[in-house]
């Protein structure tokens, strides 16, 4: 744990008692602070004072002794209005924060020039950020993975020379952090997202924007007109940066050309890795990851060698693309992670023919009507969950598709199918919410596992082989 030390002696209001709210409070009761937490579920209480955090009904609460509200990332700070917390502060006149500005605040006490590398964009940001810190903890650095990933940021070791924490931040972190400037700041692409909670594409993007801006070095994708626009403004600014593209064959940077990813400077080209055959790194959305990672590693000083040693043990994460296996030939997926059709896609695009598609669940805007140009590389689709008639309204005489219901009818067509069929693959990748058949999307990969483990002839993937 990271003792937060800021507020040592003094009063602070803490919302939201979620995992990181937890360790929050426990990061900032260890500094010396006083704290006192409250969140709108009971359960949520429970557990909290059972750690020995101190509850106050905020509501309740005289607000003028606090010397700041430290507020958990899911709750509305601006958009589509503030969190009644956040006016009651803002009344009083508290700063508004949340646990990333906390350890920044930490860090620039206790070791200010500590490698901190923070990763951000719509997309990637998780397979990136694990993928840093594999190819850092290969290279034999001391190495702190953390932040929106799943470790809560105060819950990892403290800053320290030569110990390199990389974290991944999404917007609503990045929004609580105002003095967030890390030693090297990761963006990777944006897309319309969260607009519910930040009013527009706009805000969004200058929320991202701000991160990279006060980062001492910026990689930057530029395969959008959003995240371009914003490494033009590092370059006139005279700051640091690095250009990363999966589209783009750049004068200066790391871009894909194929399965390779490429370093040029000043238009001469070397071919720094070759992603061919690295099941956990397969599309080209996650060339532009490798690239992220290879620059920024690079820029920490590992070499060439542990960077083509690390990409070829890289295992991947789970429900992204995650390799499971084979029966014979044929190949099984889950890509339970892709929530929406823009996830979706980029697995569609990883393949050129033969995707027996397991699709379905709780519904988007919008459906799968974008993914109308892979339909020709979709053997058969099963549709499961209450998406599944819309879907096949959508899919009409373009696709093969079969109302399946439930996964475990699905992967079992599937198997009959695509069975006969020689080398393809099995994709589970939803492009829906999982809600309406499964507590989340976690839950539903983990089903999906569980039944293709099952399967006759099934043979694991070694993972990072």
């Amino acid at each position: 744990m990271t003792p937060v030390t800021c507020f040592k002696g003094k009063k602070v209001a803490l919302f939201g008692l979620g995992g990181s709210g937890i360790v929050t409070a426990l990061a900032l009761k260890e500094g010396g602070a006083k704290v006192r937490a409250w969140d709108d579920s009971a359960d949520a209480r429970a557990n909290a004072e059972a750690k020995g955090i101190k509850l106050a009904d905020l509501d309740q609460t005289d607000w003028s002794g606090f010397a700041a509200l430290i507020l958990a990332p899911g709750v509305p700070l601006t958009h589509p209005v503030p969190h009644w917390t956040v006016d009651r502060a803002r009344a009083q006149g508290i700063e508004v924060i949340g646990d990333i500005e906390l350890f920044c605040r930490e860090r620039a006490t206790i070791a200010p020039n500590s490698p901190f590398v923070a990763i951000t964009g719509t997309n990637g940001k998780s397979t990136t950020t694990a993928l840093i810190a594999h190819l850092l903890t290969v290279a034999g650095r001391d190495v702190q993975l953390g932040g929106n990933i799943g470790t809560a940021i105060l819950d990892l070791s403290p800053p320290a020379e030569g110990r390199i924490h990389v974290i991944e931040v999404s917007s609503f972190q990045i929004d609580l952090a105002p003095s967030l400037a890390p030693s090297i700041g990761v963006m990777l692409n944006l897309t319309p997202d969260h607009i519910d909670r930040h009013g527009t594409v706009e805000n969004y993007a200058a929320i991202k924007e701000r991160m990279i801006g006060a980062a001492a070095l910026a990689v930057v994708g530029v395969d959008d007109d959003l995240s371009a626009a914003m490494a033009s403004r590092r370059d006139e600014a005279g700051k640091a940066s690095v250009r990363i593209s999966a589209d783009i064959a750049l004068t200066n940077g790391l871009f894909a050309d194929g399965a390779k990813i490429v370093f040029a400077r000043s238009g001469k080209r070397i071919e720094v890795a070759d992603l061919a055959g690295i099941g956990a790194l397969r599309g080209k959305h996650n060339a532009q990851n490798a690239a992220a990672a290879i620059a920024t590693v690079t820029s920490l000083g590992v070499g060439i060698e542990a960077i083509r040693e690390g990409l070829r043990t890289f295992g991947g994460l789970p429900h992204r693309m995650e390799e499971i296996g084979r029966v014979g030939r044929l190949l099984f997926l889950n890509d339970s992670k892709a929530t929406n059709a823009d996830s979706t896609e980029k697995a569609l695009a990883a393949f050129d023919k033969d995707i027996y598609w397991i699709v379905g669940g709780k519904p988007k805007e919008g459906g799968i009507a974008a993914l109308a140009p892979y339909f020709p590389r979709i053997a058969k689709a099963y549709l499961i969950g209450e998406s599944a008639e819309a879907f096949a309204e959508t899919l009409g005489e373009d696709v093969r598709h079969v109302r399946a219901g439930t996964l475990d009818v699905a992967v079992e067509m599937a198997l009959d199918d695509a069975g006969r069929n020689g080398e393809a693959v099995v994709l589970l990748s939803p492009a829906c919410a999982s809600y309406d058949q499964y507590k989340n999307y976690e839950q539903r990969g983990n089903h999906f596992r569980m039944l293709v483990e099952a399967l006759p002839g099934f043979t694991a993937t070694v993972k990072g082989a």
